[in-house]
């Protein structure tokens, strides 16, 4: 290619970034004006639906040469900006900064919301309870590991909705101001990164001392000025931490994926979602599950998750935290829902939202 032939290209370049620009701008001003109809009218900012709705239709019209991943970042920036322009949003997440659910917050929501870390979940289920956050981010499931009790229990709690999720692929890596591996000697992470790594250290690092800490980025900050010590965590935190990676994919099962979740204190608009989740308890008497999940049956409803927790306060009583494919808010579901509420001693509605899509933040 010629001088002159790749001046022409870069010309053309550079006057398509001049146009995109101008409808970049174009489209933030009716997001200004969308932001002033909803204050209006107290309509909520993120619309995880409408969304997943936008860049659905986009891919469908993708011919290339751009991947649909640069497309689904690009747009998801756009988003991010345009929420912020309606209304700026404070997003609550477990601290501190570089955690999973951080990551996985920035990937769902894009650079442009406010995040917050707060010190443990049910601070993040606090905030958002109270209406000093928008929207909380929270691990809810892992694939290997599964439940997260505490996010289940605080629930119960806290009067919040489920607005979103997000299913993000979880890898870890070691990390230390050392450079070799033989000179570690101490080991910091979250228990549940260690867990997913102990296969791992046993065979490579026999002996050391595993030690857990709060979350996977405290354990990368401690060992920021600790000699002959190492984090597991991502390796995103090597770099804001100017640590060196010394071995990388760590996890003994590379098939481990946790599912997050988007939490507001309103509930989420109506309109036809993926999913919802419910928790309920029931009366002490024989076939009370039964009977709760033959009326799902008989409505044709896919129930994806079951699970019961003892309920605090009264022994051997227990809470049954529910997913289904379906969204139970819409009037199709109204008397399923009125017969589920005879059959049940408590049941709430938890939100119903778009099914989550998988991320790989890696």
């Amino acid at each position: 290619m010629s001088i002159e032939e790749l001046k022409k290209i870069r010309d053309k370049i550079s006057a398509l970034d001049i146009e995109l620009l101008r409808l970049l701008n174009e489209r933030a001003s009716l997001s200004l004006a969308v932001g002033r109809l909803k204050s209006k009218s107290n309509d909520a900012v993120f619309k995880p639906f409408r969304e997943k709705e936008v860049l659905a239709r986009l891919l469908s019209q993708n011919k290339g040469p751009l991947p649909d991943d640069h497309l689904k970042a690009i747009y998801r920036e756009i988003l991010s900006s345009s929420r912020r322009l309606q209304k700026p949003q404070t997003v609550v997440y477990l601290g501190p900064e570089g955690t999973f659910s951080y990551f996985a917050g920035v990937e769902f929501l894009g650079h442009s919301a406010d995040f917050l870390p707060k010190n443990n979940l049910e601070d993040v289920f606090k905030a958002v309870a109270q209406k000093k956050a928008e929207l909380g981010i929270i691990p809810l499931e892992n694939s290997l590991q599964g439940s997260v009790g505490q996010s289940l229990d605080l629930f119960l709690r806290f009067d919040v909705y489920i607005h979103a999720e997000i299913f993000c692929k979880i890898s870890h890596s070691l990390l230390s101001r050392e450079e070799d591996l033989s000179n570690v000697e101490r080991v910091y992470s979250h228990p549940q990164a260690l867990q997913q790594c102990s296969q791992w250290l046993n065979t490579r690092l026999p002996g050391v001392a595993i030690i857990p800490e709060e979350s996977t980025a405290r354990a990368a900050k401690r060992v920021v000025d600790e000699a002959k010590s190492a984090a597991i965590g991502h390796k995103r935190l090597a770099q804001k931490f100017d640590l060196n990676v010394l071995a990388d994919g760590i996890e003994d099962l590379p098939d481990n994926w946790t599912r997050f979740l988007i939490i507001s204190a309103a509930p989420p608009e109506t309109g036809s979602h993926d999913k919802t989740s419910l928790v309920f308890t029931l009366p002490d008497r024989p076939g009370a599950l039964v009977h709760v999940l033959q009326v799902l049956a008989r409505k044709g409803i896919n129930m994806k998750k079951l699970e019961s927790r003892p309920l605090r306060m009264e022994k051997w009583k227990y809470v049954f935290f529910v997913d289904v494919e379906c969204d139970l808010t819409t009037d199709a579901y109204k008397d399923m829902l009125e017969e589920l509420q005879h059959k049940c001693h408590t049941l709430r509605i938890l939100g119903s939202y778009p099914k989550g899509e998988y991320i790989d933040f890696d």
